[in-house]
């Protein structure tokens, strides 16, 4: 009898050496915090960059094929060789802006596709490198190594650094990818889109829609994910690329998701001017900002009514599920009172409450509420049956600021904090 278990996937994260990232992102690090999150395979992110790949090969040890373990640990972790590559060129007379993630079925496979590109572009740079380099070309050149690459085009309607970005990119795979637009089949969706957004756009049907964090710090892990099952028999790199590449609706379950109003490019507006607005608004103001009379960085939602052939709240038959979390630590903060998740407070009550519990994941979906209230606060329990129901204030995200999610009004806040000092 076979033995299925579920996993959860984060093919797309980065490491301390990637421009912005936090410097506690160490392979060590990553392993505890998958635990302690709930992660079972994460991305190793930035394989490209010298010194963290010969990280990866002096602290990884194989465990299962194309998986890997952090050497000596016991969390049961594993790590799935990735990196998010910019490929920045010219085609069709418009400059073309593109990241696209890399997973590598092998450290000796990444090591392969580091020697070919270290002689286009200069790796030590950034954790995510830039390259001038075709996407398309770029394709070729990993595939010519291991046809068993994954090449994923990354947040594909993020505006400045997408396929279907509204500053630099385009219309279809086709128009990106040509002839070897047949050779990719799965599209991560980023933070600011969710699958039904993507459902509206009829071309993208035959894709499988992927959904990874892209953390920049070790609390972003898994902010958004996929959900996998596997026969543990199985259980390796080529399993996970059979199931994305077969697009298997019977062992890919579904995805963890950002509110997508919660993403940077969200809405369309300017952050310098503090002015936001919504897709009819935008077409309202000719798509120039009604402070500096300039033109409006255009986000996810206005770059999705563009090429959507298909009327909002359409529902794809047979898609893999979703749901929408809100991370615990911002939970938590919310119903303190706290601007910051990485305050002392927060993190003392989140690390109490993940202590008598399996995990964050867990906690925030399948753990009973009534169970929920033994090891916490009321209120907190509150904002975790909110989430679960959708029940939320959010102020969208645009032009690279994140949006602002409201669990409790203003008043309820009030009261919910008398009765935690009372």
């Amino acid at each position: 009898m076979f033995r299925f278990m579920r996993y959860v996937c984060d093919f797309h994260i980065h490491s301390k050496y990637a421009r912005a990232c936090s410097p506690l992102l160490t392979l060590e690090n990553i392993d505890k915090y998958c635990k302690i999150k709930g992660v079972d395979i994460i991305a190793t992110g930035d394989f490209t960059h010298p010194a963290w790949f010969k990280s990866m090969k002096e602290e990884l040890v194989e465990a299962e094929p194309g998986l890997y373990a952090y050497n000596g640990s016991k969390t049961g972790t594993r790590f799935i060789c990735s990196v998010e590559i910019s490929c920045i060129y010219s085609k069709g007379g418009k400059v073309r802006r593109l990241h696209i993630v890399v997973v590598a079925p092998s450290i000796e496979v990444a090591g392969k596709i580091n020697e070919a590109l270290s002689k286009i572009g200069n790796l030590a740079a950034d954790g995510r490198p830039i390259l001038g380099l075709d996407a398309k070309r770029l394709a070729e050149i990993v595939w010519e190594i291991d046809e068993r690459v994954m090449f994923i085009p990354a947040h594909v309607w993020t505006p400045w650094f997408a396929i279907f970005g509204s500053k630099s990119g385009f219309d279809s795979v086709e128009e990106c990818y040509e002839e070897l637009s047949g050779y990719i089949y799965a599209l991560e969706t980023g933070l600011s889109s969710d699958p039904p957004m993507n459902w509206r756009v009829s071309s993208l049907d035959k894709y499988l829609l992927v959904s990874d964090s892209d953390a920049h710090s070790l609390p972003n892990l898994a902010r958004e994910a996929n959900i996998i099952e596997m026969d543990p028999s199985v259980l390796s790199f080529d399993e996970i690329r059979r199931i994305l590449k077969e697009k298997d609706t019977k062992k890919f379950v579904g995805t963890i998701e950002f509110y997508p109003d919660e993403g940077m490019y969200h809405w369309d507006g300017h952050r310098n001017c503090k002015f936001s607005c919504k897709p009819s608004e935008t077409k309202k103001h000719n798509g120039i900002c009604p402070k500096c009379k300039k033109s409006l960085t255009l986000g996810v939602e206005y770059r999705v009514e563009e090429l959507a052939d298909r009327k909002e709240g359409y529902v794809l038959r047979g898609a893999p599920k979703f749901m929408k979390l809100v991370e615990l630590d911002k939970i938590i903060a919310e119903v303190f009172g706290v601007k910051s998740r990485t305050s002392k407070k927060v993190q003392t009550e989140f690390d109490s409450i993940i202590s008598k519990s399996k995990n964050e994941l867990d906690v925030l979906i399948n753990a009973p509420l009534e169970d929920l209230k033994t090891i916490t606060l009321p209120e907190i329990v509150e904002g975790i049956k909110r989430v679960r129901e959708q029940s939320l204030i959010i102020e969208p995200g645009f032009d690279g600021q994140y949006g602002k999610v409201k669990i409790f009004s203003d008043n309820e806040l009030g009261l919910n904090r008398q009765k935690s000092l009372f």
